[in-house]
């Protein structure tokens, strides 16, 4: 009996293991089949059909991201953080927008570059446009809300670095950016990437094993995380276009203007949980009366500020940085939400 005992897991121990997205995944149809039985079966059925819509570009997403990361691209990061600038701060945007790689995985890269004395603003153009686009991103994001709108968020996301690395490079003067790093600044995640950033990419990474077997994981992995996230923001979708009336969206965060670009950064900011799920929201908002621009500063205030990417940034600097990061994110997210508001 005692070895028995022994052997079971505990129920604390099983709670931590469970994964909560899958189950709120699980308990949504749940409780509409509980609480609005009629509604439980289309409940379920516009998720997958919203899901297979999306499938295509989930497929090349997850392929594309495993080939980068297969052949080591990751170690053109390092490039953008050497000689001129002007030229880092540029190169730090474009390839924060661009790259694979979420921020809990750079941050030893990070640390080390602010540890020997890297130009900041050039880590803080890298560091607003990376949490807001990637190649899965993209693809997510253009086959659900179009491609004019994943373009138009690319665009913002390297305008928001750039608007950050030469902010911060304009005010390094001042006392909000002097000594910036918190003393004996380490970082991590659960995601258990700790890369050197050394070396060349491996671009034919086939005929290498380790290279096939980091390729494999990759696609698994990001997956298996896509499955989930876009499952949740779907079901969130049925939901909100069920029992979310239009009007009450279309007050709030419709018509013209800078007040639902405002309102759309000051929602975004609290509420944003992960890029991949607020593609789905942002579909059902924009139905229910939402406009382009409040869109638009909503992803942009909220992926800076969602919790992984704000982690990233506070465990390395101070707190009066990690201000400025914020205050940037907000800035950017008014512009980017007014010039796309104007123009789709």
């Amino acid at each position: 009996m005692a070895e028995l005992t022994q052997s079971l897991p505990s129920i604390p121990g099983l709670w931590k293991r469970l994964s909560k997205v899958w189950m709120v995944i699980i308990a949504i149809p749940l409780a509409v089949l509980v609480l609005d039985p009629p509604q439980a079966w289309p409940t379920v059925t516009f998720a997958a059909g919203a899901f297979l819509h999306t499938l295509p570009f989930i497929v090349f997403a997850v392929l594309a991201v495993g080939y980068m990361k297969a052949t080591g691209a990751e170690t053109l990061l390092a490039r953008a953080f050497e000689g001129n600038q002007t030229r880092m701060i540029i190169a730090a945007a474009l390839l924060g927008g661009l790259s694979p790689f979420c921020s809990c995985e750079v941050i030893p890269f990070i640390a080390a570059l602010l540890a020997v004395g890297a130009p900041l603003g050039a880590v803080m153009a890298f560091w607003l446009a990376s949490p807001l686009m990637d190649p899965a991103m993209f693809f997510i994001t253009a086959g659900e809300l179009g491609w004019s709108f994943a373009i138009a968020k690319v665009f913002a996301a390297v305008g928001l670095g750039l608007l950050g690395g030469f902010g911060t490079r304009m005010l390094s003067g001042s006392a909000l950016f002097a000594d910036p790093l918190r003393p004996q600044a380490s970082g991590g995640c659960g995601c258990g990437a700790k890369r050197s950033f050394e070396g060349k990419p491996v671009w034919k990474f086939w005929p290498d094993v380790e290279r096939r077997i980091v390729f494999k994981d990759a696609v698994v992995e990001n997956g298996l995380f896509l499955l989930k996230w876009l499952l949740v923001a779907y079901l969130f979708e049925a939901l909100m276009l069920t029992y979310v009336p239009a009007e009450w969206i279309a007050q709030a965060l419709g018509g013209e203007g800078i007040g639902p670009v405002l309102m759309g950064a000051l929602v975004g900011m609290p509420a944003y949980l992960n890029g991949y799920a607020a593609v789905g929201l942002l579909d059902g908002l924009l139905d229910q009366g939402m406009s382009n621009g409040a869109a638009m500063s909503f992803v942009i205030a909220g992926g800076v500020s969602c919790i992984p990417a704000a982690i990233a940034v506070w465990a390395l600097v101070k707190p009066r940085v990690f201000a400025g990061y914020i205050g940037f994110a907000f800035i950017g997210a008014l512009i980017a939400g007014l010039i796309w508001g104007a123009i789709a």
